[in-house]
């Protein structure tokens, strides 16, 4: 599906339809030329030294000035019982910082009051609406509610809406104040594209991309280390090891790169709570799957990389144990595994091209919260999450926790 028979995998009719409203030509609702043209666009982009040096200075400037003194109001208020959603910090913190990289637009969602804009409101709801689509039995069903502008469907109409005129108005502002002396991703696809729906479409996928995916990894990766609290003790022995005991020392990207355990540990908690639980495509021409099943034209195929994370047969005996160690060599070096037995950021052709702004994102926060707090379940037994319907996971009721600071640097 990913690689020895790509072209015959699309995404297809079927799922395009379904996103079409919200996505339309996006990378993530496109197939052939447009996808290609799209994926060689951000590729040449996202490859350049200058965007991952901005990206770098955008997600620190939001953790250090946004993300941590949030926290610490919390900490401070321990004593009245407040406890944080640590979910919605995230979707916040990471639709404030892909709003700064690729649009040059600072939404303030992550501001000490807790603002949330129109945009992220109308975007949650229109991602939601969306993914519910499929799971009607059968799409004369929303489509019928579309028709007669109906329920579900007269919502999705209007956050929609809403998201077009937001999405228009930040191509109109980049355009106003020139976008040729810009670092943010949508100034650079501007300088070689004049379609204003296009732009429109690239605008709301790249959000996707960035924002609803390392939320998702952030919130997943932070309940597993207040599960296993031996976790963020080994990554805090590493950073005073390769960083030294200052907390305020500005991490570079060569120093990000010698955190070995703390890389396995973001790849451990993503093979059992990928960002995106399962993915599907449709056969263009019949085939046959190398176990001899045979696929009719039309059939749709899903790979499942939340369940191939517990399968024996792949990982092994303890696969369903939290284990960053299974990523290490024995001399302590991160080795990744095959992206086919690891699909969390697919794999061939289709490989997500922001795997490494996610990546350096998910690191740079664990690093600083664990650094600088014990965060914990506000509800210690709490059971394994259980997910909302959407095009990302998301723990339904969210992630309370209850934040302390550390008293010392190296404590």
């Amino acid at each position: 599906m990913l690689k020895t028979r790509f072209h015959n995998f699309p995404k297809g009719k079927p799922f395009s339809m379904i996103l079409g409203d919200f996505l339309g030509r996006g990378i993530f609702n496109v197939d052939g030329d447009s996808w290609r043209f799209q994926k060689k666009m951000a590729s040449l982009e996202l490859g350049k030294l200058s965007i991952k040096s901005f990206a770098f200075e955008t997600i620190n400037c939001e953790i250090k000035n946004r993300l941590i003194p949030l926290l610490s109001s919390f900490a401070a208020r321990e004593e009245e019982g407040r406890v944080l959603d640590l979910q919605d910090v995230f979707r916040r913190f990471s639709f404030d910082t892909i709003c700064r990289f690729s649009f040059g637009l600072d939404p303030s969602c992550l501001e000490l009051s807790l603002p949330m804009s129109k945009f992220a409101t109308a975007f949650d709801l229109a991602s939601k609406l969306s993914a519910e689509r499929a799971l009607n039995a059968s799409p004369f069903v929303w489509k019928m509610k579309r028709v007669l502008n109906l329920g579900s469907e007269k919502q999705l109409k209007k956050a929609i809406k809403t998201i077009y005129i937001l999405a228009k108005e930040v191509i109109r502002q980049r355009r106003k104040m020139g976008f040729l002396t810009h670092n943010d991703l949508l100034s650079r696809f501007m300088c070689s594209i004049n379609d204003e729906i296009y732009l429109r479409d690239i605008v709301i996928s790249f959000l996707l991309a960035g924002r609803d995916t390392v939320a998702s990894a952030l919130t997943s990766l932070f309940w597993l280390l207040a599960k296993h609290p031996n976790v963020g003790s080994q990554i805090r022995q590493e950073a005073e090891r390769v960083l030294g005991r200052n907390q305020e020392h500005t991490i570079r990207f060569e120093e990000m790169e010698q955190l070995h355990y703390l890389q396995a540990t973001v790849y451990e908690s993503m093979r059992l709570y990928p960002p995106v639980q399962s993915d599907s495509k449709f056969c263009k021409d019949e085939d046959m799957l190398p176990d001899g099943s045979l696929l009719k034209r039309g059939t749709r195929v899903t790979y499942h990389p939340y369940a191939m994370g517990r399968i024996e047969e792949i990982w092994g005996p303890d696969c369903l144990e939290f284990k960053p160690e299974r990523w290490l060599k024995d001399d302590g070096v991160f080795s990744p595994e095959n992206p086919f037995k690891y699909p969390v950021f697919q794999a061939g052709f289709r490989v997500c091209l922001g795997k490494d702004m996610a990546l350096l994102e998910l690191k740079s926060v664990a690093l600083s919260l664990i650094r600088r707090f014990r965060i914990e379940l506000a509800t210690p037994r709490h059971r394994s999450p259980r997910f909302s319907p959407g095009l990302t996971a998301t723990f339904r009721g969210g992630l309370s926790v209850v934040v302390r600071e550390r008293e010392a640097a190296h404590s």
